[in-house]
């Protein structure tokens, strides 16, 4: 913790008046009509902890959300700022700190209300809590229920009053955090989907009208993937009447001016602050725009000072070489880790299986590892060819998961391929990057759904086998009756993404072994370079 950050924490003072905030940069036009009584909502979504500005990759950074927060308030409009969660993980310099910098950042930015989103469990429960005390701002999911209370566990709504005008805001999170988080790190709520979503969200709606609320918005983290097909924005949108403005992220989906859905306005940035959105509502009409130009925006000093005091916390930890790479190592989303077989998937599959098979050496285990598994989710980033830094490493692989090993029948692993390859072509974070396994995925056979898994928003396959077929596990031809030792991490030894099967593995050794570390380890093994044999896929996966 910097003094900086000591100071505030210490004294309790608000993080404006440490910082100064009130002598914004200038900002170039962007609404040159006086704006008086006109609402204006500033929504960011998806920040992932990219709050420093960085021109030559378009990241506009917290310092511009500031600015033009100011902006409008000078302006003379009355301005809410609202951010649709996976604000808190991301980038080294939030996962360092387990997102709490984070919350600090926004609320020096004046942030006045924001949803959780999947990524707000990675760093557990305790976690969450320091985040939400930190918070200068409300916290609003109504659909995120107490096990032990039966009632929301956070803030389920929030009224801002400008005058005469009274806007009320609700907040939804994606029922996907079941198990796109680590299950173990949900255990304690419940997320409400599909029919129990919409009437939530209408329950919110009817409240907010009968408080005399002249504008409603929907601040929700669901997205429009076709993964998330009955718990999306348009979803509720079309089973829920007087939602006026859905500030939506999840998806990473720029909408340029919105969408309009069941007279609903559905707003989404994109990701990682490359834009801004801003939505403008006269009392008559609701107007949406994305705003990108760094220039145009303007920025604080103060906040780019108070950003670079934790930066430089994180760059001096994180600093030094940790491999060389000959080639560049694809860990892109779509088309990439999520969709197909990546060099990276392959490199970062092979250190699993290189650690587990380290580990039962050094202990002395009587057991072979037969094969590995990565989540193509698990994959944050690609990395170029040329020296790799610590920073980077644990950009891609920041979550800290441990390395596991899960002990399946083969019947068990094809169910966990067929699951996982459930979206194919269609992105998705389960997609298994694999090493020591080779398989065929037939994307002409429809994926035909069978029971719900428990507390997920997936579905076991009805017909294991019928798109996914397993050539070979361990050098040996594949057996339904077998027994296979395969290496995952603690993430998908728990349930995680499309892996509940795994929940019933036969036996699990949590190695302990931290995913970055290991590969750390997998990396001295090859003499510090990622060579040519990781120019290409390997061929693990065949997709028809």
């Amino acid at each position: 913790m910097n003094k900086l950050m000591k100071k505030f924490v210490a004294g309790g003072l608000s993080l404006a008046m440490v910082l100064g905030l009130t002598a914004y940069a200038p900002a170039s036009i962007v609404e040159a009509a006086d704006m008086s009584g006109k609402l204006v909502v500033i929504h960011t979504n998806d920040m992932h902890g990219y709050y420093e500005k960085n021109a030559d990759d378009g990241i506009l950074g917290i310092s511009s959300v500031a600015a033009l927060k100011g902006y409008y308030e000078k302006l003379g409009a009355n301005v809410l700022l609202l951010d649709a969660g996976d604000f808190s993980q991301g980038t080294n310099l939030v996962n360092y700190y387990k997102g709490l910098d984070a919350v600090y950042f926004m609320n020096a930015a004046g942030y006045d209300a924001v949803s959780l989103g999947n990524h707000e469990f990675d760093f557990g429960l305790d976690s969450l809590k320091a985040l939400t005390e930190a918070a200068e701002f409300p916290i609003l999911d109504a659909n995120i229920i107490s096990k032990e209370t039966g009632l929301p566990y956070l803030d389920d709504n929030e009224i801002f009053t400008f005058g005469d005008m009274k806007v009320g805001v609700f907040g939804l999170d994606t029922p996907e955090a079941q198990t796109k988080a680590s299950p173990k790190n949900v255990k304690d709520v419940t997320f409400l989907a599909g029919e129990e979503l919409y009437a939530c969200a209408q329950a919110q709606v009817d409240f907010l009208e009968a408080q005399d609320c002249d504008y409603i918005i929907c601040l929700s983290h669901l997205g429009l993937d076709e993964e998330s097909v009955g718990n999306r924005s348009v979803d509720v949108a079309a089973n829920v009447t007087g939602i006026d403005l859905f500030v939506d992220g999840h998806s990473h989906t720029e909408l340029p001016e919105g969408m309009d859905s069941n007279g609903t306005k559905i707003v989404s940035t994109g990701n990682y602050l490359n834009n801004i959105g801003v939505v403008v509502y006269d009392g008559k009409k609701t107007e949406a725009k994305l705003v990108n130009d760094l220039y145009a925006v303007g920025g604080c000093p103060s906040m780019d000072e108070f950003v670079e005091s934790f930066d430089k916390v994180v760059d001096e930890v994180y600093s030094g070489k940790f491999a060389t790479t000959l080639n560049k190592l694809d860990g892109a989303r779509n088309p990439g880790v999520r969709t197909q077989e990546t060099n990276l998937g392959d490199f970062s599959s092979d250190a699993y299986k290189y650690i587990a098979e380290t580990y039962v050496k050094e202990n002395g285990l009587d057991m072979t590892i037969d094969g590995a598994i990565q989540n193509g989710g698990g994959i944050r980033a690609t990395i170029e060819a040329g020296d790799i830094s610590m920073d980077t490493l644990y950009t891609v692989f920041p979550y800290g998961n441990t390395v596991s090993i899960v002990t399946l029948t083969g019947a068990e692993l094809l169910e966990a391929l067929e699951a996982s390859c459930s979206a194919c072509p269609d992105a998705l974070g389960g997609f298994p990057q694999v090493s020591g396994i080779k398989f065929t995925l037939d994307t002409t056979v429809p994926y035909a759904k069978g029971e719900q898994y428990p507390n997920s928003t997936y579905y076991a396959p009805a017909n294991p086998g019928s798109r996914v077929t397993i050539e070979t596990v361990g050098g040996k031809a594949f057996d339904l009756n077998a027994t296979y030792n395969i290496a995952v991490n603690n993430f998908m030894a728990d349930g995680g993404d499309t892996y509940y099967v795994f929940t019933n593995a036969s036996n699990v050794i949590d190695t302990g072994v931290v995913d970055a570390e290991g590969l750390i380890s997998y990396v001295n093994s090859l003499n510090g370079v990622i060579g040519d044999e990781y120019a290409a896929p390997k061929g693990n996966i065949t997709i028809k």
